[in-house]
């Protein structure tokens, strides 16, 4: 019976594979094709997918002689794939072991080791924790992962090929500066020097390789736990010495109580600094560093006594501005826009200038809980990057107060079945994000290489590992030999038995990879971690 079931899908796939090159497709041949599937799939023991066929061929009844565009068609035949695709790998374990909600909420652990097979070994097994990983397989990109996913703590290896692991977690203490993320050294050589000068150049602790997998658990969630109890107690941020986003619900409160006393609104100013990466990536993060602390300086100096000014994450800003209105807010941020952008920065010999764009919302009703003002705020902001950046827009101002920026999603695989079901996810995650995010597939490598579409924007790849004519790790490759190789985001799609593509894939930089067969809500979760980052 199997192998009539292969014949049978094998079918379907052609027919979508011919479809997906059509520019129309008659109501007959849609028609036969459900029809097909009807007479086909309770002979060989597929009736639940023969009843959702017919069940679908009724419905199209209705739209006799139409003729339909393959990603209306797509609609259609979605569910079918998706039953098919679930029933047929129902029993394959999920190894991610949290949902995209819970994403938020679970520490984020960055491991350092040029060991990939190790990598492998404890991604699976922190992933079955709960916990996130971030794996990098390359030392010399450590630095720039760690401003990157913000981890909760750092595991490095000392020895490395042509990398000394201690000389790595100096820099990674040196771009820390004052900020406490906990670093745990793990080595197989146990000698008592090697010991020492680890903890010399800060680490929090040490463990040796081999290592009980339990023991080492509960060493990173004990210092896991110190590094929220300390960020409970303290609530300005140590690079800038504002305020950080701990104390926001709090100032909240604070500032509702007075309006309400006093019946006067106050407006709250989103500020983010314009192509902060472009800084990092051209004069390094130490003088990204600088334009922060310089930024924030301004902010402190350049307001009002009672203004209240925040660093809400990354490059972006918060201010309170009590007893304001929007129009008076306006020229707050105006006043501020105009002297920033009069200031010199200087790196690597060559003086550069840095400009922010800015959101205001005024608050002058009660009863809204604080998210509802900040995505306000946020969508004016949004408003301004997309209008030229270097401005400030008023929530008010704008026609959608969804503002959206966009992220590019894509999947390249050479299964139709695949490319659909993968496509369909992604599309669902996007209807729910506030990013304005395109979808679109890809047969295999080369189309998507030469393919003008993901070009200028941040672009999340979901790419086979094996393909006709260009396989998943040239594509990977070449994507990573870019200039801009840091827009793409991209989690391979690999067999089980494939583990020297999947170690090739961590030696090149893949952000992710998932094994196929897989879960649905296992990618769902993957690429909603990965578009966090985005």
């Amino acid at each position: 019976m199997d192998k009539y079931k292969e014949h049978f899908w094998r079918n379907i796939r052609a027919k979508l594979e011919q479809w997906e090159q059509e520019e129309a497709i008659t109501y007959e041949d849609v028609y036969r094709f459900f029809h097909n599937i009807v007479g086909t799939a309770a002979v060989i023991g597929m009736e639940e997918l023969g009843k959702r066929a017919c069940r679908l061929m009724k419905r199209l009844e209705a739209e006799n002689g139409k003729l339909w565009t393959p990603a209306e068609l797509k609609e259609h035949v979605y569910e079918l794939m998706h039953w098919y695709y679930d029933e047929t790998y129902r029993d394959v374990p999920t190894h991610f072991s949290f949902s995209s909600a819970d994403a938020d909420e679970a520490p984020l652990i960055l491991l350092v080791d040029d060991d990939a097979l190790f990598l492998m070994y404890m991604k699976e097994q922190i992933e079955k924790v709960g916990w996130q990983i971030v794996t990098v397989a390359q030392p010399e990109k450590a630095v720039t992962q760690l401003y990157e996913v913000k981890p909760d703590c750092v595991v490095i290896d000392v020895h490395m090929n042509g990398t000394d692991g201690l000389t790595v977690l100096k820099e990674l203490k040196a771009a820390l500066g004052q900020q406490f993320v906990p670093t745990v050294v793990i080595s197989a050589d146990d000698r008592e020097e090697v010991r020492l000068q680890s903890y010399v150049s800060g680490a929090d602790d040490f463990i040796v390789k081999p290592f009980a997998l339990l023991e080492f658990i509960i060493r990173v969630h004990r210092l896991l736990e110190r590094k929220k109890q300390l960020e409970g107690l303290l609530l300005v941020d140590e690079l800038t010495r504002l305020y950080n986003r701990e104390y926001l619900p709090e100032a909240y409160r604070q500032f509702e109580s007075e309006r309400e006393r006093l019946g006067e609104p106050y407006c709250i100013a989103l500020l983010d600094l314009d192509h902060f990466k472009q800084i990092n990536d051209q004069y390094g993060h130490l003088v990204g560093d600088e334009v922060l602390r310089e930024f924030a300086a301004l902010l402190r100096h350049g307001t009002r006594p009672n203004d209240l000014a925040f660093r809400f994450g990354g490059e972006e800003f918060l201010l309170f501005l009590p007893k304001t209105m929007q129009h008076d807010a306006f020229e707050v941020i105006e006043r501020l826009r105009n002297q920033f952008r009069s200031r010199s920065f200087s790196g690597g010999g060559t003086a550069f200038r840095c400009t922010f764009s800015c959101g205001i919302v005024e608050v002058n009703e009660g009863g809204a809980p604080l998210e509802y003002w900040l995505e306000r705020a946020d969508g004016a902001l949004y408003a301004a990057k997309n209008g030229g950046r270097d401005r400030t827009v008023a929530a008010e101002k704008i026609d959608d107060m969804r503002q959206r920026k966009t992220v590019k999603m894509a999947v390249v695989d050479d299964d139709v079945i695949v490319r659909m079901i993968v496509a369909d996810l992604l599309e669902h995650i996007a209807r729910d994000r506030k990013e304005q995010c395109e979808v679109r597939a890809f047969a295999d490598g080369v189309s998507f290489i030469e393919s003008s579409w993901h070009e200028g924007l941040p672009c999340l790849v979901i790419l086979d590992g094996i393909m006709p004519k260009m396989d998943g790790i040239e594509v990977l490759r070449r994507l990573r030999s870019r200039g801009d190789e840091s827009r793409y985001k991209i989690i391979m799609l690999t067999m089980r038995q494939s583990e020297e593509d999947i170690v090739r894939a961590l030696q090149l930089g893949a952000d992710d990879y998932i094994t196929k067969p897989f879960k649905r809500l296992e990618l769902e979760a993957r690429v909603s971690r990965l578009l966090k980052r985005m």
